[in-house]
């Protein structure tokens, strides 16, 4: 009987809340799809580097879905929490009907085993069915070969999405039954007729503190933004943080108090049409869901920035490589080193020995002839001294960029390249050529932030000794350039000098730079790996010879960046998923609440068009609100991320601030919409 009547339950209440089981159904794929990665992937053909990042993917996916996991447990424990309210009236009929608490329970029970079995059978045959999908996108963000793809069934993502599912349902019963044996008859039966109260709190009260949160909430933007260098160690990081999710809590708390009283107010707005019952619904809503729309503001703010920079950060490393990895190669070692510092340093005699020797004696020692296999070869030294530190260099300016950046490191020595050398590697890298005085040097850099701290130095016309002979700034801003080949904007800074500025005495690093002979891919990895199996040659351990490759970097890139993208989806649609389900199941237990109110607005002559569009506006704006305070700590967050990720570049931003929105608009609106509809069905007279 019992297994009859829950049947009954579920099949009554589906109509009016799909969107529940639609949500767990679609958690449940999600959660499958991701940790299913792992099978997936073991089919592709990739290097040994890349599988290397992919294991750290699927090692990373399966640490976040612990996190994920409490997430959705939350999910479903507030949701179910937020049914069985709704349904106190069915349970006082039970009670008035002799059925013991311990039945209901045992219904409640059953009926959640039956949609935890439902949804859990839905969602994994859904998200078998995505996976396969997902194994052609990671193929693509890898850059993998995909010859041998194959349909792929992951066992391991199947038991893992049973027990963490199946230990949430089990958490959900207890809840459940917990909830049940707290009930007293009298308030099961007229629960329905109960209105949440509207507290017109005070108005003095309410503006004070919307005050004090627009303030602290400015200061926390400004922290995170124009004085980001206030935030001089980690823990200060957590300041704005506080101060953010402190002050969205307070302007939800004040504007629950003052929305009412303001539009009361407006007498033209709020006797129009249903304006008034509608503002009166909001703000029941706001003043009694302060704490939930704090919650789903900070998750939607959280996932828009996850969205915005995992996104920017993969379109980006890529990007970058068609400016900043311009030739295939780049060898480099260190020279001189002092034998009497040896030891110091960890360097064998023999080491110390190869110091003396270039890039290219070295390789030939390897048994690699570099012309063999390299064309457009350019060698050349980078000098330093280390007298010359950063602290010298930025002369008087020192004291305001200390004040500024305190934990910087201001004593590195200073690196310095001659003018003829910079101009042979512009010309190859497409950059410009440079032209000096014989006194004046040129500050080269493309990281942003030091590009700012270098300028002041070179605003005070800092002067700097090389060789006994003063050289002064030609500019007073640095050049935008580099002569290492990297993904990022990494280049601090180095001087390009004239000729005779330096000499061997003050060599610091060789290097060489070079394009392969070879024109496919293919002949490209040969070389490559020709270069890697060096490392196995017996001289090997006589050196520090070092290399960095266009296709190696490339490869990182591509991997690095997919494994943002994938960590930055899986929170993202997490996020957004548990933000717009707990909306519209709020929306959805208020429409059934207020099915006696619409009755009454339909008697007093109210048609459904006017009713309908009371419903919209409603629903509208109670999803609307929290998404657009969320939107505008979004703008901040998003400035800081990229302040993080400066050495990426941020070319791509409006790219993935446009994919954040096209995700939004998909999920975000579709619960939204869905929420309407079904709220529409709810309120609709039965005839």
């Amino acid at each position: 009987m019992l297994c009859k009547l829950s049947f009954k339950n579920i099949k009554k209440s589906f109509k009016d809340y799909a969107i529940y089981f639609f949500t767990l159904v679609l958690g449940v794929s999600i959660f499958y799809v991701f940790n299913a990665i792992e099978s997936q992937t073991a089919m592709l053909k990739v290097t040994s580097s890349t599988r290397e990042v992919i294991e750290l993917m699927t090692n990373s996916l399966s640490a976040v879905s612990v996190f994920v996991s409490f997430i959705l447990g939350f999910l479903i424990i507030y949701a179910s929490s937020f049914l069985i309210k709704r349904r106190n009236k069915e349970f006082g009929i039970y009670l008035t009907l002799g059925m013991s608490k311990r039945k209901i329970s045992m219904i409640l029970f059953l009926e959640t085993l039956f949609i935890g079995v439902i949804s859990l059978a839905v969602g994994l045959v859904l998200g078998v069915g995505l996976s396969q999908l997902m194994s052609l996108l990671v193929a693509n963000s890898f850059e993998a070969d995909l010859t041998s793809f194959a349909f792929t069934f992951s066992s391991s993502a199947f038991f893992k999405t049973l027990i963490y599912f199946g230990i949430i349902y089990l958490i959900v019963m207890i809840f459940n039954t917990i909830n049940i044996s707290k009930c007293k008859l009298i308030d099961l039966l007229y629960a329905y007729k109960k209105s949440e109260k509207v507290k017109l709190k005070n108005p003095v009260l309410c503006i004070i503190l919307f005050i004090i949160a627009c303030v602290a909430l400015g200061y926390s933007y400004y922290l995170v933004t124009a004085g980001v260098n206030k935030l001089d160690n980690a823990g200060m990081i957590f300041l704005p943080i506080a101060l953010g999710a402190i002050s969205t809590f307070l302007i939800f708390f004040s504007l629950s108090g003052l929305l009412l009283k303001v539009v009361m107010k407006m007498k033209n707005v709020y006797y129009k049409g249903l304006n008034s019952f509608t503002i009166r619904q909001i703000s029941s809503k706001i003043n009694t869901a302060v704490f939930s729309m704090t919650i789903i503001c900070l998750m939607l703010f959280i996932t828009i920035c996850v969205f915005s920079s995992s996104l920017s950060i993969k379109n980006s490393m890529t990007n970058n490589l068609k400016t900043l990895a311009p030739v295939d190669i780049e060898i480099y070692k260190t020279l001189d080193m002092p034998l009497d510092e040896a030891d110091n340093y960890g360097y064998t005699y023999e080491q110390v020995l190869d110091s003396k020797l270039s890039v290219r004696e070295t390789l030939e020692k390897l048994d690699f002839n570099p012309d063999l296999y390299f064309t457009d070869i350019l060698e050349f030294n980078v000098y330093a001294v280390n007298d010359i530190t950063v602290k010298e260099t930025l002369g008087t300016a020192f004291d305001e960029v200390l004040k500024e950046q305190p934990y910087l490191t201001y004593d590195s020595a200073e690196t310095f390249v001659k003018l003829s050398d910079y101009n042979k590697v512009a010309k190859l890298y497409g950059l410009d050529t440079l032209s000096l005085k014989d006194n004046e040097y040129i500050l080269v850099a493309d990281f942003d932030q030091w590009i700012k701290i270098r300028n002041k130095g070179l605003k005070a016309n800092t002067k700097i000794t090389l060789l006994g002979k003063d050289y002064y700034p030609k500019y007073n801003h640095t050049v935008n350039g580099f002569i290492n080949i990297s993904n990022n904007h990494i280049n601090i800074g180095f001087f390009v000098v004239p000729d005779d500025a330096v000499d061997e005495s003050i060599r610091e690093q060789n290097i060489m730079i070079a394009n392969y002979k070879a024109k496919s891919e293919d002949a490209k990895k040969e070389i490559e790996q020709r270069i890697i199996d060096l490392d196995n040659h017996p001289y090997a351990k006589n050196t520090n010879l070092s290399a960095s490759s266009k296709l190696a970097i490339y490869e990182g890139s591509v991997s690095l960046g997919a494994l943002a993208t994938f960590i930055g989806l899986y929170l993202g649609i997490i996020f957004l998923i548990s933000s717009a389900a707990i909306l519209a199941l709020k929306e959805l237990s208020e429409s059934a609440d207020n099915k006696e109110r619409f009755r009454m607005l339909r008697k007093l002559g109210a048609d459904e068009k006017l009713l309908n569009r009371a419903l919209f506006r409603q629903i509208f704006i109670f999803f609307m609100f929290p998404l657009l305070l969320a939107i505008i700590h979004s703008v901040f967050g998003i400035m800081f991320c990229n302040y993080i990720l400066s050495t990426l570049g941020t070319d791509e931003v409006l790219a993935s601030i446009i994919m954040t929105a096209v995700f939004l608009v998909i999920i975000y609106g579709g619960y939204f919409l869905i929420t309407y509809l079904c709220s529409k069905n709810i309120i609709k007279e039965r005839r």
